[in-house]
């Protein structure tokens, strides 16, 4: 009765801690139905093998798609285990940000192609939904807890891809928890004071090892930052030179 597309929105939605009585009245589907789901659902990797896990791994196929994914699932996104070793990637996706949904959905497509990416509505947001029993291949990051609660560094082959292409990995991080904004100032000129503007890019992250991913990439690329603090931790990563918020324009961009 029900597609495997179906099947899989509706256990995001459960992936997502809410009840089974709740998915039901949102969707229609049996509480019964969704439970069977649960144990008989299993999405297959048809076609396409993981290059990180086969008997003779294989580099990324696309790597500059990959740097953004990689990107986008340190910023906002998470790695649940499911049943039958199916592990859910989630990444969420701001509602005022269409342009940066369609781009997440590509990238988890890119990423395992012959699995169905989905889009799980919440409040103010999308989260980006894809089964595979690959993800902790493609993302060692994935582990117990917050991220910012734990060490968080990338593995020699990802900091190849990263290093490779430096900007998609910058924009993915910058399209989970960046923004671009204009900032202002006061000061004297001829003995008057003026107000000025000017564009800033501010990342914000809790965890150091992903902020000190974000500053390496920015200053291999030749983007100058300075760290701003929050009840005296390190917070924000700020761009705020003239050259270097250029820089950002030409690759990165605000969001859309």
């Amino acid at each position: 009765m029900y597609d495997v597309g179906t099947r899989e929105w509706t256990l995001a939605l459960v992936a997502q801690g809410r009840s089974l009585n709740s998915v039901s009245k949102q969707t229609g589907i049996s509480r019964a139905a969704i439970r069977s789901w649960q144990t008989r659902l299993d999405p297959l990797d048809r076609g396409v093998p993981c290059p990180k896990c086969s008997e003779a791994p294989t580099a990324i196929e696309d790597p500059s798609s990959y740097a953004y994914l990689l990107g986008l699932y340190l910023g906002d996104g998470c790695i649940s285990a499911g049943k039958r070793g199916v592990y859910s990637l989630r990444i969420a996706c701001a509602d005022a940000w269409p342009g940066l949904i369609e781009a997440c959905a590509e990238a988890v497509q890119i990423a395992r192609p012959d699995n169905k990416v989905s889009r799980v509505p919440s409040a103010g947001c999308q989260y980006v939904t894809s089964f595979s029993k690959h993800w902790p291949c493609l993302f060692p990051q994935h582990g117990p807890g917050k991220k910012h609660d734990r060490r968080i560094a990338l593995e020699p082959w990802q900091q190849q891809i990263v290093d490779s292409h430096p900007w998609e990995f910058i924009r993915g991080l910058f399209h989970s928890d960046g923004c671009r904004i204009a900032n202002w100032a006061t000061r004297m000129v001829r003995g008057e004071r003026k107000r000025y503007e000017y564009p800033r890019y501010f990342f914000t992250n809790k965890s150091d090892g992903i902020r000190k991913l974000y500053s390496d990439t920015l200053t291999a690329v030749g983007v100058e930052w300075t760290t701003l603090t929050r009840g005296g931790k390190p917070y924000n990563i700020s761009v705020a030179r003239r050259a270097s918020v250029a820089l950002m324009d030409a690759h990165v961009g605000p969001k859309y």
